[in-house]
């Protein structure tokens, strides 16, 4: 499969990724959308996903304290990669960056994901806009 992975600011993001968050976050998983969106976005670094025709399909942002979080794959693309490509790139973006570790607020069913790419659980699950999460975290350095 031939896809691509965009990194860019939010301003170069803005509308794809927010297509699919909203798809993913407040329609799918019911999070009230004053939650999804917030401030961090205009600071953030945002990874895009694109299926082969060119649809973005994914995204993710690294936080410039080095979290990352908004991952989101559109229902019809999970289990084909996307996921990964966005989280690869970005780990590549926070390395590029010199950020020491990152940090993350997972859902528990998504721990799995997370953990194979060297995410290690830190602490107990909480609840984040009425969702069980867990934070992981990773070393970079």
């Amino acid at each position: 499969m031939s896809t691509s992975v965009l990194v860019c600011t939010w301003e170069e993001a803005r509308e794809r990724a927010r297509v699919i968050r909203y798809n993913v976050f407040v329609d799918e998983q019911s999070v009230p959308v004053e939650l999804e969106w917030d401030d961090m976005d205009a600071s953030s670094w945002h990874a895009l996903a694109f299926a082969e025709d060119g649809t973005p399909v994914a995204t993710g942002r690294l936080l410039p304290d080095g979290h990352i979080g908004r991952m989101a794959v559109l229902k019809a693309a999970r289990g084909a990669g996307f996921g990964a490509r966005v989280l690869d790139a970005l780990i590549a973006k926070a390395i590029e960056l010199g950020h020491p570790q990152l940090i993350l607020n997972a859902q528990t069913h998504a721990e799995p994901f997370y953990a194979r790419v060297g995410f290690a659980r830190v602490g107990e699950e909480f609840e984040e806009a009425g969702i069980p999460h867990i934070e992981m975290r990773k070393r970079l350095v």
